[in-house]
């Protein structure tokens, strides 16, 4: 007989570590140890040597996040970033062509525009919300189609397996970091790779810094394997301890991120303030039935734009609940301008943001006081 696949919460609780034999630790310890003891010359114990190449502590987190995702093959590394750049370095070489989606993060956008480009490495702007623009645009050097769905920060929504269907031999690159395992595996709807800046969701609490890649196939891991220990991008024991830790109330978190957005999507489509509202789980978004297919809910992120860039920076002074600062997924609500912080990289390119738009992470606070702050933002800036 098999042994039935875990629920996700039993998972996110137990995969990826099992209590030691010695102590029978619960939770995973912090090795907080640079090297390891051999048995002899080149005779690993456990396989650990040097803590820049591999450390138990951050080999257990990589293996509950690929078991999350559903993959065979995980890494974590020091930030979202160093997981973007390592990634893209072990896929790309000078000369090749990169697909990149025209609302993406924006620090993906500049080390692929600034770093990547210098390197000789082509890329080009599309929708990807629209499969035959990715179709169109491959080129026979095509080597990757960087996916973020939903996006950062208009949350638009792009069909995973739809855009799999149409590509052959580029790698289809899946950023799921908005989503979390939780809502979305895009492996399972014909991805190659999935990222995540764990400091997101997963972390869940503002607290730690990291990022994550996994997938399928066991020679990008192993290029990944060596640019890890190469170049020394790794994550700490305690960074991913931290993280480990998180990703046990990932599944809980989720539901009340996911309830939440909705009620302040649906509460800020009333106000005459708002122009329009983003979000996936309205009827009203263009992405909302792809979603449906490929989400098993919309996620913790709404976006707004307002007539114009005046209202949007009054609104991002005037809530008291809701903090003004960067960074998203975490157990507070945040509220922040991308047009000039988190997407301030991307301006004057094919991914510039509306100025008037403002982008809100919605928390796990009872949702009647997030409505409260939002009202009393509004009635602020329109009396």
């Amino acid at each position: 007989m098999t042994t039935p696949r875990p629920g996700f919460d039993t998972a996110a609780i137990h995969a990826g570590y099992e209590p030691d034999s010695h102590l029978g630790s619960i939770n995973v310890p912090i090795y907080a140890s640079t090297t390891f003891a051999q048995e002899a010359p080149g005779q690993l114990r456990g396989g650990f040597e040097y803590g820049r190449v591999a450390n138990p502590t951050v080999a257990s987190l990589a293996q509950t996040i690929a078991h999350l995702e559903g993959a065979k093959f995980g890494k974590v590394f020091a930030s979202g970033m160093a997981a973007t750049d390592l990634l893209l370095r072990a896929l790309l070489r000078p000369g090749d062509h990169l697909i990149l989606g025209n609302d993406a993060y924006g620090g993906t956008y500049r080390l692929i525009a600034s770093v990547f480009a210098a390197w000789g490495v082509q890329f080009s702007v599309v929708d990807t919300s629209r499969p035959a623009e990715v179709a169109a645009a491959v080129r026979p050097e095509t080597k990757v189609v960087w996916l973020e769905t939903p996006t950062n920060p208009l949350l638009a929504v792009s069909d995973i397996a739809a855009i799999a269907a149409c590509l052959d031999g580029p790698k289809l690159v899946v950023d799921n970091t908005f989503a979390s395992p939780y809502l979305q595996r895009p492996l399972s709807l014909g991805a190659d790779v999935v990222l995540h800046s764990t400091t997101k969701y997963l972390g869940g609490h503002s607290d730690v810094i990291g990022g994550a890649v996994v997938t399928d196939d066991e020679q990008l891991d192993a290029d990944l394997d060596f640019l890890l220990g190469g170049v020394g991008a790794v994550a700490s024991p305690f960074d991913a301890y931290l993280t480990a830790r998180g990703i046990k109330t990932l599944g809980v978190r989720m539901e009340r991120h996911c309830s939440n957005a909705l009620r302040v999507a649906e509460h800020l489509e009333q106000r005459p303030e708002v122009q329009q509202v983003f979000y996936p789980g309205l009827a009203s978004h263009p992405g909302h039935e792809t979603a449906r297919r490929q989400m098993d809910a919309f996620g913790g992120m709404v976006s707004v734009r307002f007539a114009e860039e005046r209202v949007a920076g009054d609104f991002c002074s005037a809530t008291r609940l809701i903090c003004l600062a960067e960074s998203l997924g975490g157990v507070e609500s945040l509220v922040e301008h991308p047009a000039t912080m988190t997407h301030v990289s991307v301006q004057g390119s094919q991914l510039e943001v509306p100025r008037d738009l403002v982008r809100l992470s919605i928390g796990i606070e009872d949702v009647d006081d997030l409505l409260a702050d939002i009202d009393q933002a509004l009635d602020r800036i329109g009396s």
